[in-house]
């Protein structure tokens, strides 16, 4: 298994997220972490995935970031030299398609480029941008139904259509 903080992201993802997980508690917490270290995880690799949750969870929460980014439909993202650095290009044309379908707002884009960012990987593919856009959609109140549709686009659930 890799030891990577953003396993462990996928791991409490698919294993704990449907079982209303309160970071706040202390008993999860030790709980979810004893879990994660009989799942082969190093203990490091845990607390930095567990700071980076508390992280997207405040960001998630302020008033003024990232709502405060301009929402104009022809404004243009330019990326800086550490985002194209770090963030692999079919990676950029997949937020920008969510943007475009208004899968997530300008606002929200802010958000995954931020928490992809702040992952160790020296560079972020497409699928790992999937997993972040996932875990910061389904962290934003109001976007259920787009959280679901990523969920179903990730996760492949979609059925083939008969002809």
């Amino acid at each position: 298994m890799k030891d990577n903080m953003l396993d462990v992201l996928m791991y409490i993802f698919e294993n704990f997220i449907d079982d209303d997980y309160e970071q706040s508690e202390e008993s999860n917490v030790t709980a979810l972490t004893t879990e994660l270290g009989h799942a082969g995880f190093k203990q490091g690799e845990i607390t930095k995935a567990f700071e980076w949750l508390e992280d997207l969870s405040e960001l998630c929460e302020q008033d003024d970031y990232p709502h405060s980014i301009n929402t104009a439909t022809s404004s243009t993202r330019i990326y800086s030299d550490q985002e194209v650095e770090k963030i692999s290009l079919p990676a950029v044309g997949f937020l920008s398609r969510l943007e475009f379908y208004k899968i997530i707002t300008p606002s929200v884009r802010e958000v995954v480029l931020d928490r992809a960012m702040a992952l160790e990987s020296e560079n972020i593919d497409l699928d790992q941008m999937k997993w972040v856009a996932m875990m910061v959609l389904y962290n934003q109140p109001g976007r259920e139904t787009n959280y679901l549709w990523l969920e179903n686009l990730l996760f492949e659930l979609e059925q083939d259509v008969l002809h």
